[in-house]
């Protein structure tokens, strides 16, 4: 169904053509646009019209048609006046609103269809039958955004990437559930990896500017088939996950760029508990005071180099090898040495790992 502001602006546009006064009734005989006040008036009338057998009728001043989709009616319009040319006005307004039934019932069926084929909720037969009735190429290649903002539902950040892709058929937005928006985008045949992580910072940068949104957005890889869509939002989701737990400080995260934290989020948690148990002797290294995270965090940020960590900790050198120093006592672990350091470093991942998880069933 056309919303009725998509109405109203398009008979006010017809209006301002012929300058004939127009009014849109539904089934119900409800007004759902109308360029004149004393529309009410005429719905005794209108709902006359609509069980008659006419799909025109001329009625105390005013002309009226029929807008059918596909045999239904769905709407009523009135063209105030009797001339002929008041006729061919009400005739062309028809067609205008009912090309616009038919556009929007092709986008609504698009958009059935791209959730049911992200969701893997169709057979292969079926993906390639409907796409070929609603005339989506399935050998492009694909690749699958989801945009996440803070709120829920949020219709500012939908219609803003809506306008951001008016102009292009082959991309779809869409969403499957009231916490994120979904970018199926066509990849050109020339387009990198660089320019794909791109095009998530431009999506970020228009929300932040347009929509007042801050959004996080995750992307899966580029699949050739359209019936692998799906494994490209699979791959999207479990980037926003992982990018939730590990990168809490970027606003783009890309399946293939997860490194190890992808081999964390894949471990039981069982399997993380006998690993932090056995390497602390059931501590966690979250439980270290934070001036001590701190700097091992910076320690690692600068490949385990003492000089370069105590500079830009502003603290002298022999504080921080006291420092790494008591930690060992506290752990035995020795972060100067790479397989100690390797060693606290997936520790620190997987007790981040543990705690989400912890948190996450706990709701």
């Amino acid at each position: 169904m056309i919303s009725n502001q998509i109405l109203q602006s398009t008979i006010d546009g017809l209006k301002s053509i012929s300058h004939v006064d127009l009014c849109v009734i539904d089934y119900d005989g409800k007004i759902a646009a109308k360029t004149f006040e004393d529309a009410n008036v005429c719905i005794p009338d209108a709902l006359a019209f609509k069980d008659s057998a006419a799909d025109s009728q001329v009625a105390n001043g005013y002309q009226f048609f029929k807008i059918m989709d596909n045999k239904t009616l769905e709407y009523i319009l009135l063209a105030k006046g009797t001339t002929d040319a008041v006729f061919t006005y009400g005739r062309l307004a028809v067609f205008q609103i009912q090309q616009l039934l038919v556009a929007y019932k092709e986008r609504f069926d698009k958009d059935n269809f791209i959730k049911n084929l992200l969701l893997d909720n169709l057979l292969r037969v079926d993906i390639y039958t409907r796409a070929e009735k609603l005339h989506i190429d399935t050998d492009s290649k694909r690749l699958v955004y989801i945009i996440e903002t803070k709120h829920e539902k949020d219709t500012s950040a939908f219609e803003t990437l809506r306008t951001l892709y008016a102009g292009k058929e082959a991309d779809f937005i869409t969403a499957v559930d009231e916490k994120s928006i979904i970018l199926v985008k066509q990849i050109d045949e020339d387009e990198t990896p660089e320019d794909m992580f791109k095009a998530a910072e431009v999506i970020a940068d228009m929300l932040s500017t347009e929509a007042m949104s801050v959004a996080h957005i995750s992307y899966g890889t580029v699949v050739s088939d359209l019936r692998d869509v799906s494994r490209s939002y699979k791959e999207a989701k479990i980037a926003m996950e992982v990018g939730r737990i590990f990168f809490s400080d970027r606003n783009v995260v890309a399946y293939n760029q997860l490194g190890i934290g992808r081999l964390i989020y894949q471990l039981p948690i069982p399997l993380c508990q006998m690993f932090i148990k056995e390497i602390f002797a059931g501590k966690s290294p979250d439980e270290l005071d934070e001036e001590t995270l701190a700097t091992i965090n910076k320690f690692f940020e600068n490949s385990l180099n003492v000089s370069e960590t105590s500079r830009q900790l502003y603290i002298h050198r022999n504080t921080l090898v006291y420092r790494l120093d008591k930690l060992q006592k506290l752990t035995g672990l020795d972060l100067r040495v790479f397989d100690d350091a390797i060693t606290f470093k997936i520790a620190l991942m997987v007790v981040k790992y543990m705690n989400y998880i912890e948190n996450r069933d706990s709701y």
